[in-house]
């Protein structure tokens, strides 16, 4: 029998019963905040693309994260730029290159703080690519050697886990047993699974001056159009050992998330990315939007799809939020 003795408005009546039948939770414990960190110090650089977001020195990056980790959020995801960039992105295997000291000072002042760092050499090289370069080609195999070297010198730096995010076929088994050789067997490999060639990484780019000097790289991450393809690449990444796989960006890609989620027994984690950030801050900046309305909203749409583990650069946000309410 339907209505009247159907009503679904009474469980919507009283905010304690909507709270006490809501189906999706989002808490801080949820939350990995993404890091930009650069050399030098006492510094703070606005990321114009980005509002809100900076570029931080070691010494003023950790107060940021130690505010951070007040407010319920246990983990962040630091991404380097570097004082000087090659072809091979050398930098990004330096023992006292950016990342790696700001690891040892956030281990030194937070130690049960979850440390992750995102392992592609985009950031360190001259041209912008994930890869090495070979005759304006972006070749796979030798690129691999690069990323077990960044792996391992953040492991020795003290991380808890290591994110590929290059793309290139094999390097979650190449990572797995470069850490396993060095003693390094109880590291988790959080991999960037399905990641897409997508246009809203430009503010990411902007802040860590990162874009491709020549062509684009879609011949290493996926087309925007498949989806069994991301399938394929997180059954691939499992079978190499990885212990989480992502999908990214998350908003404009959730039924992946979703089909990701039914699929595998792992933890699953979603990247909301610069650019649906910037758009946020964009159009709330414009009086358009509800910004603090429509970043929780956005967020509970990808708890909602399946993600365990969010990345996002509203973390802090979020979480001063959340701690409001009780949550």
């Amino acid at each position: 029998m339907g209505f009247p003795v159907h009503r679904l408005r009474r469980l919507r009546q009283h905010a304690s019963l909507r709270r006490m039948v809501r189906e999706t939770q989002l808490t801080s414990a949820d939350l990995i905040y993404p890091l930009f960190v650069t050399f030098g110090e006492n510094k703070q650089e606005p990321i114009n693309s980005m509002p809100g977001q900076y570029r931080w020195s070691v010494d003023r990056l950790v107060p940021e994260v130690v505010d951070a980790w007040a407010l319920g959020i246990p983990a962040v995801i630091l991404f380097g730029i570097p004082e000087q960039k090659d072809e091979r992105g050398s930098a990004a295997l330096e023992k006292h290159g950016v990342v790696q000291t700001a690891v040892r000072a956030l281990k030194a002042k937070l130690p049960d703080l979850m440390v992750i760092t995102d392992v592609c050499i985009d950031e360190y090289t001259s041209h912008g690519h994930c890869g090495i370069v070979r005759d304006g080609k972006i070749v796979n195999d030798e690129t691999l050697d690069c990323l077990q070297a960044m792996a391992l010198s953040h492991a020795e730096a003290g991380v808890d886990m290591v994110a590929p995010s290059d793309m290139m076929d094999g390097r979650v088994k190449a990572i797995r047993e470069a850490l396993d050789q060095q003693g390094f067997s109880e590291m988790p490999i959080m991999s960037y699974s399905a990641k897409y060639a997508s246009a809203l990484y430009a503010p990411f780019r902007d802040a860590a001056f990162s874009s491709p000097s020549f062509g684009d790289r879609r011949s290493y991450q996926m087309d925007a159009a498949n989806a069994r393809e991301a399938l394929r690449e997180v059954e691939l990444d499992l079978e190499e050992g990885a212990d989480i796989v992502m999908v990214k960006p998350a908003l404009f890609y959730l039924d992946i998330l979703r089909q990701v989620r039914d699929m595998v027994k792992v933890p699953v984690a979603a990247y909301q990315v610069s650019g649906e950030y910037s758009m946020m801050k964009a159009a709330a900046q414009q009086g358009w939007i509800d910004e603090a309305a429509v970043m929780m909203e956005s967020l509970v749409s990808m708890k909602r799809a399946g993600a365990d583990l969010i990345l996002t650069y509203f973390a802090k946000e979020a979480a001063q939020l959340l701690q409001r309410n009780g949550l």
